[in-house]
């Protein structure tokens, strides 16, 4: 499979960005409501400590709002969560945490920093940007380690463990089939071993008073820990005073909502135009019905990066897709399936080039990684680079701007003849990419029902949703050559 899925992502895809919108309510204070990835708490594993503190007492004993009807509560099939106990009105202000609740790092100016902490900078130093979830790890190590933490009640109520593939077992990771997924794992992996020895040499000689972690040790599986539950759970909020720009941090209770693409509530950030202190709040986004979950909007996530960061897979994900990787060669074989002649994707003339170059696939910037699936179907790019490589009239295809041929919407810019070779390419494209699986849908599906381990359950549960994203893809292609054949057939005999 790797010949034919891109294995050369130069980032972590959204794990530094958030979609968030900003709107006044008033003249003097504005509101930033968005939609953020959180963590799903459905995974059924035990909190860090056996009896953590309450929470919710926790939160609202230190300033915070939390909505009388709201509970922490375990039902299946979400796990542990927050839990109407009676029916909640739209509109409703469900949980507020004031500015000193949540967990960040680096600190802002006005917070008191020791020489451990300046330490622990120094260590985030070492860590790459694309995974910023490490740096804000090293903070809530830190907060783990230290005796009498502030946080230590939010802390405890942590998962021990996630479910998440760099905690898999090596045989299940090699269960998720899927090249782009296994190269992330992979990279996560290589990371955290090599970050261990990092840490190591930076603390072997530090005093205990300026140790980061009050002198415990820290290997690859707390970094890694620590990296899941931030990666999960933080969001990533916007102060509108000062220098302080976008600041990632965690939010104890907010982050035990569990995950929906039609969710019952929402975040909003709130802040007053003269005072830099916030408010960050869940309002209640419709009447939510007793014994119901609050849901959240992790965000528009394919199942790669749900279960990358969260630990859970959705079936039917209307966001999920699968990558493959321009390849002129592996092309021309998908053309010559499909009954396409004279296909030019390897050697493109010079009007064609162009055209590739402006749409990035080609040249020493290119990103040659494209996606099936998703709502667009087909990636923009590889539909326009499917019709300008399959027309042989280079002065219409010149005539039609880029945006043009990169919509689905638009029917046979270049024709009906050349819309239907598109077409037929991409199905035979999908029929290459599903017999790179090594099994098949039935067989998965029975591998399910005989009783298997989480972390297999989540492999198989993947594999089956790439692979019905292909078969999808496959069937709304074909009916689009269906009704272009028919609509040819009726040109032709006019």
């Amino acid at each position: 499979m790797s010949n034919l899925m891109s294995s050369t992502t130069s980032k972590i895809m959204l794990m530094a960005k958030r979609d968030y919108c900003l709107t006044i309510n008033s003249t003097t204070t504005r509101v930033l409501t968005f939609h953020r990835r959180l963590t799903c708490s459905a995974a059924a594993t035990p909190r860090l400590v056996p009896n953590p503190p309450d929470l919710v007492k926790w939160v609202r004993r230190e300033g915070g709002f939390v909505h009388p009807s709201v509970r922490i509560a375990e039902s299946d099939p979400y796990g542990l969560g927050l839990v109407a106990s009676e029916e909640i009105p739209k509109g409703s202000e469900l949980i507020a945490l004031p500015e000193h609740i949540p967990l960040r790092f680096p600190l802002l100016e006005s917070d008191n920093a020791d020489e451990s902490y300046s330490n622990l900078v120094n260590l985030a130093r070492h860590v790459p940007e694309e995974l910023w979830a490490m740096r804000l790890g090293l903070k809530l190590l830190q907060e783990r380690a230290k005796a009498g933490s502030f946080w230590w009640p939010y802390i405890s109520n942590l998962p021990q463990t996630f479910t998440i593939p760099i905690f898999f077992p090596g045989d299940d990771i090699k269960n998720l089939q899927y090249a782009p997924l296994l190269y992330q794992v992979n990279k996560r992996c290589r990371f955290l071993l090599d970050f261990e020895k990092e840490v190591r040499r930076e603390v072997e000689d530090v005093k205990l008073e300026a140790h980061p972690f009050g002198g415990k040790d820290v290997d690859a599986s707390s970094l890694g820990w620590a990296m899941s539950a931030v990666s999960s759970r933080a969001f990533c909020l916007r102060f509108q005073n000062g220098n302080h720009g976008d600041v990632r941090m965690m939010l104890p209770l907010i982050d035990m909502c569990n995950h929906s693409f039609n969710p019952n509530a929402e975040i909003v950030q709130e802040q007053r135009s003269k005072d830099p202190k916030m408010l960050v709040k869940v309002v209640a986004g419709m009447n939510i019905k007793e014994h119901d979950h609050l849901t959240l909007n992790y965000g528009c996530l394919s199942n790669d990066l749900l279960l990358l960061d969260y630990g859970f897979v959705v079936q039917s994900n209307p966001y999920d897709c699968i990558e493959l990787k321009y390849d002129g060669g592996l092309f021309d074989a998908a053309s010559m399936a499909a009954g396409v002649s004279n296909p030019s994707f390897s050697s493109p003339a010079p009007w064609q080039r162009h055209i590739l170059s402006k749409l990035n696939l080609e040249g020493e910037q290119a990103l040659l990684k494209v996606t099936l699936g998703g709502p667009e179907v087909v990636e923009g790019r590889l539909l326009a680079a499917l019709r300008a490589l399959l027309a042989s009239d280079a002065e219409t295809v010149q005539k039609c701007d880029l945006d043009t041929l990169k919509s689905l919407d638009v029917e046979a810019p270049l024709g009906l003849a050349t819309e239907i070779a598109a077409f037929r390419t991409l199905v035979a494209l999908c029929v290459i990419a599903l017999n790179h699986f090594p099994t098949k849908i039935m067989e998965d599906e029975s591998l399910l029902k005989q009783g298997v381990s989480t972390s297999t359950e989540l492999a198989l549960q993947f594999r089956i949703q790439k692979k019905s994203v292909i078969i999808d893809v496959m069937r709304d292609l074909t009916k689009r050559v269906k009704l272009l054949s028919s609509n040819e057939s009726i040109v032709s005999q006019s």
